[in-house]
Order: C-alpha cells, then structure tokens, then sequence
C-alpha cells in the first residue's frame, strides 16, 4: 500500500519504469513502411544551460513554409516518442499530424537517450526553457512559417506548454492535452484517491493512505533541506511499517528507495507548489484543452472545467475545451481508466482526438 502511494507521488513515473519490459502486443496505430514526409534527426543549443537537445524533426512535403508544433513530454524519464507502457504516443502524434501537413519536433528531455543534462536535478521551470530552445530552434529553419509554432503539451507537458507561451511571442498557440489546473498538492490527493479505487481498494485505506500522504507532502513542503526532509519521510514510513515483520518492513523498504527519492527530488518539491494559473491567465493566443472523461490521472472535473474558466476570466476570445467519453490519461479507449489497462490496449490514441488535434491546428492557423 505504501509503495503504491508513493509511486503516485511521482505522477506515475515510477510505475512507467516498472512497465518498460511489458511484452508489447499490436501496436496498430505506429507508422510501418517508408514516411511520405521527410524525417530529421535534428539537434541543437539551450545555451543558458548548456545543454544539447537532440530530437526528430518530420516536414511535410511542402513548397511553402509550414505550420510546425513541438511536442512536451509528461512526467517521467521519457524519450521523444513519449515511450511508455510498450506505446509510443508522440510517434503515432508525429505521424498523424504531419500527414496532415503540420511540422513536428519531438524531442528526448535532457539527459535522456541523446540529449545531454541532468535530468534528475531538473524541474519543469527548467524543461520550459529547454522547450523555449526548441521555439527558436524551428524559427531558423526555412521549412517553417515562424509566425505559426505551437506547443502541445501532454500532461506535465500541458503545465509547461503555458508557462512558455507567457513568455515567448513566438508561439502562436497551444495544445493542453490532460493538463492540470491546480496545484500538484491539490493533483496528488485527488489522483491517489481516484487511483486507488480503480484498483479496488476500499474507502477506509484510500482514508488511510491520504492521512499518510499528506505528512509526507507536508515535510517535503515545508522543510527546504533535502537530507532532513529524507529523514523525517524515513520516520513517517516507519511508524506506519512499525506493525509488520522485520522482514516485511525490510523488504518494502528496499522496493521503496527509488519512490522516496523522488517525491523527495527538487522535481517533485516545484511541481507541489506550482499554481498553473499564474500562466494560464496570462493566455491571450488561441488554447485548445482536451481531457478523457476516465482520466484517473488528471480529471477532467477538477482541472478541465477550471483551464475553461481561468481563460475566460482572462478575456481570451478564441479558446476550446473538450472532454471525449470513454478515454484515460493517454487518450487511448478504455474500460474503466485504470492505469493497469494503459499497456494491454493496442490502441495508442482514439482517432478522435488525433482528428481533433489536426483540424483544429489547420483551422486555427489558417486565421495567423
């Protein structure tokens, strides 16, 4: 139960890790055969923090210069293609939308695969000015109309996405695709209860797992040395484990090391205070935000409904927001949006949205 909370704690990174070796069945959705669209591998500079991003670039086979958008990663130590649970979301996004003849550049986060960096001392402020280097990376390229660049952002993504169009005139419009709007305290609680009862587990331990979750947020909050927070988190899981078998408490103990460092991670501590609203009130460029309606992750009732009313209240004049039925985190068709199904569905993304997502960046731009 522990271990399951504290896997929560990282937005599900760890059990994306868990899930690396899933055998992997159809994948019906992922592009076979020879592109009819020039493919790139591509890198290039966020010199502020020298750091090399390395990426794959797809170009329409287009005499004038083309609408482009970069694609952002969710949360996790994940590659260009957004690879996780055998899928490879931001491929099947990449190969949709540049058949449709919208450039896109899908980049590995730093220090990941080809890139260069520190991942683990990163935090989202610093994957937004990686992402800020990818805007000015796809301005120089002549393949590119520099007065259309979007952003679409995939959960983690989808916080980032904002916090770069506030601070760039180059991008001209974002994708929020299962982004949140409050808090990632706030997210934390929500989704460990929503989690945990897709799961099955009952009412009196998701209560139980909630006192215990919110001690550990609390230490983490409010006690800005690392070390010390480490200890007093060690203290927390001990009183809880203090019941079982030594050997018990051993050996969740071990399967737990990774999990404690990470909701202990400077990642971790910025994502928990970060209010998303104090970007996306500052939106005037046109937003589209979508959700699945089974997203156990980041529900669309909590965070959806609120992207709407935060950019009306901020007077943007040409927003969207859409809640598709039936989907999960992933956009994939589900049963119930438990993240246990996320690997056995071939689906990698419901058509539906890919259409969405096409026809509203062709739509959308054609007024820039």
């Amino acid at each position: 139960m522990i271990k399951q909370l504290l896997t929560a704690f990282g937005l599900l990174a760890a059990a994306n890790e868990s899930h690396e070796a899933i055998s992997v069945n159809c994948r019906p959705q992922e592009p076979k055969g020879v592109p009819i669209y020039a493919e790139e591998e591509v890198k290039y500079r966020n010199s502020a923090a020298d750091v090399t991003l390395a990426g794959t670039l797809t170009l329409p086979r287009s005499e004038k210069p083309s609408t482009a958008v970069l694609l952002i990663a969710g949360s996790g130590r994940v590659d260009r293609d957004e690879t996780v649970f055998g899928h490879k979301p931001f491929l099947v996004l990449a190969d949709h939308l540049t058949k449709h003849g919208i450039a896109v550049l899908r980049v590995d986060k730093r220090g990941i695969r080809e890139s260069t960096g520190n991942y683990d001392d990163s935090t989202s402020e610093d994957f937004a000015a990686d992402v800020l280097a990818g805007v000015e990376y796809l301005k120089t390229r002549k393949e590119i109309d520099a007065k259309q660049i979007g952003l679409i952002g995939h959960s983690e993504g989808g916080l980032i996405a904002p916090m770069v169009a506030v601070k760039s005139d180059d991008v001209a419009f974002i994708v929020l695709m299962a982004a949140q709007a409050v808090t990632g305290e706030t997210l934390v609680y929500t989704q460990e209860a929503l989690i945990s009862r897709s799961m099955g587990v009952t009412e009196e331990q998701i209560s139980h797992q909630l006192d215990f979750q919110k001690q550990v947020l609390s230490v983490i909050i409010n006690e800005p040395d690392l070390e010390n927070a480490e200890k007093l988190i060690r203290e927390i899981v001990s009183k809880q484990l203090a019941d079982l078998p030594d050997e018990e408490q051993q050996a969740i103990y071990h399967d737990m090391e990774s999990q404690i460092r990470r909701c202990n991670s400077q990642w971790f501590r910025y994502f928990l205070t970060y209010d998303p609203k104090t970007s996306l009130k500052h939106l005037k460029i046109p937003v589209l935000a979508i959700n699945g309606q089974l997203d156990c992750q980041v529900t669309p009732k909590q965070n959806l409904t609120l992207i709407g009313k935060i950019l009306e209240e901020a007077g943007n004049q040409n927003y969207r927001v859409i809640e598709f039925p039936k989907l999960n985190h992933f956009f994939q068709s589900c049963e119930s949006g438990s993240i246990l199904e996320y690997g056995k569905i071939e689906q990698t993304i419901a058509p539906v949205v890919l259409e969405t997502l096409s026809d509203w960046i062709l739509e959308t731009t054609t007024f820039l």
